[in-house]
């Protein structure tokens, strides 16, 4: 038989294991709404593009269009796993391993992420600045 006292120091005990489970929880959430995300997006991609050859009647600008939208699936659902990582490895084993191979993750999904928005701009980042006047001089403004 336990006392009152023993028993709360076994609920507190188990305070961790329960946010630990609930962090693992919304941590495999997130992952699997990525993967959800990259599925779905690649059907709505795929629909729209027959749709577009439909409409334009020839296949080049549809597959365009298409690239461009599943690029963006894509990115977006690199960013739910980037997410899922981060949560995964930060706020349940935060050794410097962990860590080390969540930089290298995130890294690697990063270059992907730089490489996609690219292929989908056709440009670099920074070079549609540039076309669009640049960030504003504080100069000139005065």
């Amino acid at each position: 038989m336990t006392t009152d006292k023993e028993q709360g120091m076994i609920q507190a005990a188990g305070k961790p294991e329960i946010v630990e489970r609930a962090v693992h929880g919304v941590a495999l959430a997130v992952e699997i709404g990525g993967v959800l995300m990259l599925v779905l997006t690649a059907i709505v991609a795929t629909g729209l593009l027959f749709l577009d050859w439909r409409r334009e009647g020839t296949f080049a600008p549809a597959y365009k269009a298409y690239r461009r939208n599943l690029g963006r699936g894509i990115l977006l659902g690199l960013e739910f796993l980037v997410i899922a990582d981060i949560i995964g490895t930060v706020a349940i084993e935060p050794t410097f391993r962990n860590l080390g191979v969540l930089g290298l993750i995130v890294l690697i999904r990063t270059f992907l992420s730089f490489s996609l928005e690219v292929e989908i701009e056709g440009k670099l980042p920074w070079k549609s600045a540039e076309r669009e006047g640049g960030p504003r001089d504080a100069s000139a403004t005065v």
